[in-house]
């Protein structure tokens, strides 16, 4: 296996490693690393990982440049190698939500974390990212996204996950994959949260979503989360 390193957007790069083994057509993990004068990592992975995505984040930048990790919500994939990370990476802080730092974080990190409130703008210099808690989207009650305001990036976590290898970046619909891979594998519940936040991720209007399983999409981002909105609504009602 490798991780491989594309820039998505100006300044920000997809690692991407593809795992052959997982299902039946392999399955994609992606983090994200944002540049700016306060580097910052979105998904920190599995442990088993660590040497080959920190492998690539050494052919951007020192490990001791970055400043912020953080991650969608307490899974192997988003968080499992939390303190590998900042074993290696000294300057770097955790950050989370409320509910992450109460339920998980704090505990688990071997350094005190950053709580972020909901709306809550990390400047990082030269980029600013926005947390967002989104409760039970993708998943879990500690979730949350972020976007990237100067780049119109939404970190968007397992929404719109599809199965197999994928290209660094896409312009074809998003929407249908994530539709057949949520009915073959039922990973978001479809609670009275998810439409309401899926169209208040639509309203930031994003042209990138930096998909963590599979490619990263440019294109009409409120029109795919509009959609995948739609659908989880009439899920709620069937």
């Amino acid at each position: 296996m490798k991780t491989d390193i594309f820039e998505i957007a100006d300044k920000i790069y997809r690692l991407s490693t593809f795992v052959p083994q997982v299902g039946p057509t392999g399955f994609t993990f992606n983090q994200f690393l944002i540049d700016a004068d306060q580097p910052l990592l979105f998904h920190y992975g599995q442990r088993a990982l660590f040497p080959l995505v920190s492998d690539a984040v050494k052919r951007v930048m020192p490990l001791t440049k970055l400043r912020w990790t953080t991650c969608s919500h307490v899974e192997a994939d988003e968080s499992g190698s939390l303190n590998q990370w900042l074993a290696a990476a000294p300057n770097a802080t955790p950050a989370h939500g409320q509910v992450g730092c109460n339920i998980w974080l704090t505990d688990m990190a071997d350094r005190p974390p950053r709580v972020l409130k909901n709306d809550e703008v990390l400047d990082l210099g030269g980029k600013r990212v926005r947390w967002l808690d989104t409760p039970h989207v993708p998943h879990n009650w500690d979730a949350g996204v972020t976007y990237e305001e100067s780049t119109g990036t939404l970190f968007s976590s397992d929404l719109f996950t599809q199965m197999g290898p994928a290209s660094p970046i896409t312009e074809s619909d998003i929407v249908a994959p994530a539709i057949d891979t949520e009915k073959k594998v039922p990973f978001m519940p479809p609670t009275p949260l998810a439409e309401p936040t899926l169209r208040r991720l639509a309203a930031l209007a994003p042209t990138t979503i930096a998909l963590m399983h599979c490619p990263t999409f440019k294109g009409d981002g409120a029109a795919a989360l509009t959609a995948l909105a739609d659908y989880y609504g009439k899920r709620l009602l069937s």
